[in-house]
């Protein structure tokens, strides 16, 4: 599920990183770039290079963030331990009273 999740946030940022990078460069001139004034210096291919790793990160950023925030409540809040491997005092056994509004606090491996 992991490596799932990592090819979620990768692959759509790897690409949005290239249109990214052929959009901006076809009205910027890597080499007339300038810094505090000064030219940069760089050569063209190390100033796509750093831009499309600046760009990629930049979306890989976005991506991670869309991903952390389309987790269900099922996901972040699920018990790790399958029922059967459970201690018996675990309260995920129990089923939630309407008193406590169906809070359960964890048990030693539920968390």
């Amino acid at each position: 599920m992991l490596a799932q999740r990592l090819m979620w946030i990768a692959w759509p940022a790897f690409l949005m990183a290239a249109v990214l990078e052929m959009v901006v460069f076809a009205f910027v001139d890597p080499a007339e770039l300038h810094w505090a004034g000064e030219r940069l210096g760089w050569s063209r291919q190390a100033v796509y290079t750093l831009a499309f790793f600046v760009f990629w990160g930049l979306t890989m950023a976005s991506s991670a963030l869309t991903t952390l925030l389309s987790m269900s409540p099922w996901e972040i809040n699920r018990c790790p331990v399958p029922p059967d491997q459970r201690p018996a005092d675990c309260v995920r056994n129990q089923a939630p009273s309407v008193t406590d509004g169906g809070a359960r606090p964890g048990c030693g491996g539920c968390a």
